[in-house]
């Protein structure tokens, strides 16, 4: 059997996918726009009680036009096993194009259209869906739930919410020169915290005992991505623990062209 996700066509998805913002609110100095929006992953059916707000699609989830499918996806994956929420969490992102430098990012976080329409995905998820808490993945994140928090709707969600660490945040302070080991230390710790907070507020899917983070990530503590949150066919190795998809060029332009596509070597039955 190959469970997949079966897309948007039910209410109050199908409008939302329909009438997505273009270049016009997204603009193609700051986004990635002519990768196309990508939306979500996982349950639309009304057993959702985690919501995730990541921050924007990369590489990865422009092949599998799911979120959060590549190195954060796989690392949050595990966040999600260690309280017991193997299927029923829903997730979507601050922006759903991919921004084109983080400056970009920043400099739209509180842009009134963009949240418009995230805050039409969030409304629907919350009406919809038994949410018992929200999750924010980084400061992008954070800023987008408060912004809903204003509205309406916003105000009425009585959940629980922890905003942590971006899964990929030791990656990137080590980019910027940061001590690698330092920064995994202060992700694990953030986490940490969550989980000690969430744990016994949000019900499991499975009930499992609670054991926190290491001084540093372990295989244990990655989690495949399921084949029930993507569309239908595509390859196991998509959902591996192993880098597959990388943009690349000579040029800045030529690298925003370009994503390659590679097989994982001990994933390739003709080898």
């Amino acid at each position: 059997m190959h469970p997949f996700d079966p897309g948007y066509a039910q209410e109050p998805y199908a409008s939302l996918v329909r009438d997505y913002p273009g270049p016009d609110i997204y603009p193609a100095t700051d986004f990635r726009v002519e990768w196309g929006p990508i939306f979500h992953r996982g349950r639309l059916d009304g057993t959702a009680r985690v919501l995730v707000i990541g921050q924007d699609p990369a590489a990865h989830e422009a092949i599998t036009r799911r979120i959060l499918v590549g190195t954060a996806g796989r690392r949050f994956q595990g966040f999600l096993a260690k309280l017991g929420i193997d299927t029923s969490y829903v997730m979507v992102n601050t922006y759903v194009y991919s921004v084109f430098g983080q400056g970009g990012g920043n400099a739209h976080a509180k842009d009134a259209h963009i949240a418009a329409y995230r805050h039409g995905w969030l409304d629907a998820l919350v009406a919809h869906q038994p949410i018992e808490a929200v999750i924010a993945l980084g400061g992008l994140a954070d800023t987008a739930y408060k912004t809903w928090r204003e509205t309406p709707s916003g105000a009425a969600f009585d959940g629980a919410y922890q905003h942590i660490l971006h899964p990929t945040f030791p990656d990137s302070a080590a980019g910027s020169g940061s001590d690698p080991v330092e920064a995994m230390t202060r992700l694990l710790t953030n986490w940490n915290e969550a989980l000690n907070a969430l744990h016994g507020t949000v019900t499991p899917d499975t009930n499992r005992p609670l054991a926190l983070y290491g001084s540093t990530l372990t295989p244990a503590d990655l989690a495949t991505i399921p084949s029930a949150d993507l569309p239908p066919g595509l390859p196991a190795w998509m959902r591996s623990d192993e880098p597959w998809a990388s943009r690349q060029g000579a040029t800045s332009a030529e690298k925003r062209a370009t994503i390659v596509v590679q097989i994982p070597e001990d994933q390739r039955p003709f080898a």
